[in-house]
């Protein structure tokens, strides 16, 4: 268990090495491709520390929202001292401007892999087709709710014992009278053996009828099995979820447009840091999991193609390559301001939504 005030230390810190490792894959690729780069900052605003090395200045601003690489010639408007012109950003072929605005997400997305293939390989991970016997969660306003409680193991249902398939089977035994309705309740209880804190206590519960699952229920849920993964699943398990991860977030931005649903379900920093921070004060490698997922966020939503993101430069790039020359600065500016409005729109929605969950305590439920 972490402080709060560690909690947030270390949050802070792991969002502050994942921006970090963005901007260190434009610089790496900047130079390595005989760029100009001329600042390199974590954070924008006035400098609160900085080095010069070389030609680059590294260093560390006041505003602790993201972060950037500054490469010679972005615009180029710009002036640059002639012995520096032929290393321009634009002056470079468009595969090397590609090679380099991709290298950020593309670091993004490797952290996300490496960060959720040793989470999963490390921790234990539920198989939902396989349940153990054991009381995991009650539904509220189930017929359970305030009989059985979670961690209670049952023993027997009409005593009869075996796995949790087996009573699972046994508690669909107990029908309504006559026909079987929607929330209808069985004419016969089920009796439940629990064992509960070290002693065996005799619950009766009327199961009730579930229309959807088309059989009764009592309302809770069985604890699933967990199970070790070795290298090659881990590896499996973390590609499957990136690829659902990115699916629904690829959804929800673009469900912004035409749902209000998909418009509840978009969120900001704001609500990444709060969760992340909730979620290392009880279980540090929950949490670094979820820094992977924002990791993989950070790269999805970077390669949206809306300058200024990095998705927009590349978009830019490869529409210079199919038309065969160069596109005007001036047109690209106009398309930035209707991208910067769609990134203020997206950031706004999320912040928004994030608000009130921290005002009607969704966080909260974190645990």
């Amino acid at each position: 268990m972490m402080t709060v005030i560690l909690a947030a230390l270390v949050t802070f810190v792991g969002i502050a090495i994942l921006v970090l490792l963005h901007e260190a894959g434009h610089f790496a690729a900047a130079k390595a491709v005989g760029m100009r780069v001329e600042k390199f900052s974590l954070f924008f605003g006035p400098w609160l520390w900085k080095v010069q090395r070389g030609e680059t200045t590294y260093g560390i601003a006041t505003i602790p929202l993201g972060g950037y690489v500054k490469i010679s010639g972005m615009n180029p408007h710009e002036p640059i001292p002639p012995e520096h012109a032929h290393r321009a950003y634009f002056r470079q072929p468009v595969w090397k401007r590609i090679v380099v605005i991709a290298a950020g997400p593309a670091v993004n997305f490797v952290l996300a892999f490496l960060i959720l293939w040793v989470f999963f390989g490390v921790e234990p991970v539920r198989d939902g087709n396989r349940t153990l016997p054991i009381v995991e969660s009650v539904s509220p306003g189930s017929p359970a709710e305030g009989v059985l409680e979670p961690g209670d193991r049952i023993l027997a249902v009409d005593g009869v014992r075996g796995g949790s398939e087996r009573l699972r089977a046994q508690i669909g035994t107990h029908r309504c009278p006559g026909a079987q309705k929607a929330g209808c309740r069985a004419a016969e209880p089920a009796v439940l053996t629990i064992a509960r804190d070290g002693r065996e206590v005799t619950e009766r519960v009327a199961p009730v009828y579930d229309a959807r699952q088309k059989r009764p229920l009592i309302g809770f849920g069985f604890q699933p099995v967990e199970i070790e993964l070795g290298a090659g699943a881990a590896a499996d398990r973390s590609v499957d979820t990136m690829w659902f991860v990115t699916r629904r977030t690829v959804e929800t931005i673009a469900g912004i447009f035409y749902s209000a649903e998909k418009r509840d379900e978009v969120g900001s920093i704001v609500g990444g840091y709060e969760t992340t921070r909730r979620t290392f004060e009880y279980d540090p490698a929950q949490a670094i999991a979820i820094l992977g997922l924002i990791s993989l966020s950070l790269a999805v939503i970077n390669l949206a193609p809306f300058l200024p993101l990095d998705g927009g430069h590349i978009f830019w790039a490869l529409a210079e390559k199919l038309r065969g020359r160069s596109i005007a600065f001036a047109t690209m500016e106009k398309a930035s301001v209707v991208g910067f409005m769609l990134v203020i729109a997206l950031f706004l929605i999320g912040f928004t939504n994030d608000v009130e969950r921290l005002r009607d305590g969704t966080f909260d439920r974190i645990r």
